[in-house]
C-alpha cells in the first residue's frame, strides 16, 4: 500500500462510493514493460491536477473516492494474480462499490471484468484500445494482454463487447470480430450510438492508453501511430457520463519510463480523474 493517495481520493473504504487501486502487473508484456511501476508515478502526479475538472464540472472534493493503495501481487504466476485481482473486486462490487483499476498491463482487465459479470450477468463492455486484443492465445499462450478481450468473450458471448480505435491486430483477428465483436477501426465515430443503445445496461469500461496517438502519449509498451487525440478521448469520456449503470471501470498499459518528459504520466492522471467523476455520482 502507498502512504500518498491519488489527489482527492481520501475517503475511508467504508464511507467510499468509488475504490480506486493499482495493479502492478506486467508479467505478460510482449514488447516494452514498465507499466508495473505506472501507479508510483501517477499518484505523486495527480498533484499537478486540480480536484476540479472544468470538462465535466465537478469535484473529486465533492464525491466519496478511497484510493485503496495497490495489490501486493505474486511474481512468476499469472494464474495466481489473476485469482487475486478478481478476489479484490469481487469484495468491492459485494461491499455495493465501484472499482476503478489502473494497470498494469491489459490483462489485469480480464479478471476485473469476470468479476463484474459475475455480479452483473447482462453486462456489456466498451473497449478502447489501438489494438485488438482478440487473439486466442499469443505464443502459445491464452492469459496474454494479447488476448485479453477474447478471453471476455469467452464467458461475455457475441454481442456484448464494443471496441473503439483499433488499428492493429492480425488478419485473422479483424476477420473474427466481424461475427463477434463491435469493432470500429481507427476513430470513435459510433461510440454515441453504442451509448444510447446500452443507455440502460450493465457497462465496464476499459481503456487502454495507447487508443491514443504516440504523439500525445509515448509512455506505452506497444505505441501505434495513427491514434486519436486527447481531446477525441475527453468527448469520450463526457459521453459516458449518459450510461445510466457503469459498474466498474479501468485504465491501463501507462509505462512512465518511456516518457521522461512526463506528459504521458500527467494525460494518465487527468484520465483517472475524469473517469473517477464520470463513474462516481
Amino acid at each position: 500500500m502507498n502512504n500518498l493517495n491519488f489527489i482527492g481520493c481520501d475517503a475511508s473504504f467504508e464511507e467510499a462510493q468509488t475504490i480506486l487501486f493499482g495493479v502492478p502487473f506486467d508479467g505478460t508484456t510482449s514488447f516494452r514493460p514498465g507499466t508495473r511501476f505506472a501507479m508510483q508515478a501517477i499518484r505523486p502526479d495527480s498533484y499537478g491536477l486540480e480536484t476540479y475538472s472544468p470538462y465535466l464540472d465537478a469535484d473529486l472534493e465533492d464525491v466519496m473516492i478511497c484510493d485503496g493503495g495497490d495489490l501486493e501481487l505474486p511474481f512468476g504466476n499469472t494464474q495466481a494474480v489473476m485469482t487475486q485481482i478478481k478476489d479484490y473486486c469481487t469484495d468491492v462490487l459485494a461491499a455495493n462499490k465501484m472499482f476503478y483499476m489502473v494497470g498494469g498491463e491489459h490483462l489485469v482487465s480480464l479478471p476485473a471484468i469476470e468479476a463484474a459479470y459475475e455480479k452483473y450477468p447482462e453486462l456489456h463492455v466498451i473497449h478502447l484500445d489501438a489494438h485488438t486484443d482478440l487473439r486466442d492465445d499469443y505464443m502459445g499462450e491464452p492469459l496474454s494482454h494479447a488476448s485479453v478481450i477474447r478471453r471476455c468473450h469467452d464467458f461475455l458471448g457475441d454481442g456484448r463487447i464494443f471496441q473503439f480505435g483499433i488499428r492493429s491486430g492480425t488478419r485473422e483477428e479483424f476477420e473474427w470480430a466481424k461475427t463477434h465483436t463491435h469493432l470500429e477501426k481507427f476513430t470513435l465515430t459510433t461510440l454515441a450510438k453504442t451509448i444510447e443503445q446500452l443507455k440502460d445496461k450493465p457497462v465496464y469500461i476499459t481503456i487502454d492508453l495507447d487508443v491514443l496517438d504516440p504523439a500525445v502519449f509515448p509512455g506505452t509498451g506497444t505505441p501505434e501511430p495513427g491514434g486519436i487525440s486527447y481531446t477525441e478521448l475527453l468527448a469520450a469520456i463526457k459521453l459516458f457520463q449518459q450510461l445510466n449503470h457503469i459498474v466498474s471501470a479501468d485504465v491501463v498499459e501507462l509505462s512512465p519510463q518511456y516518457d521522461v518528459s512526463g506528459a504521458s504520466t500527467a494525460v494518465a492522471c487527468k484520465t483517472i480523474r475524469e473517469m473517477l467523476l464520470t463513474i462516481t455520482k
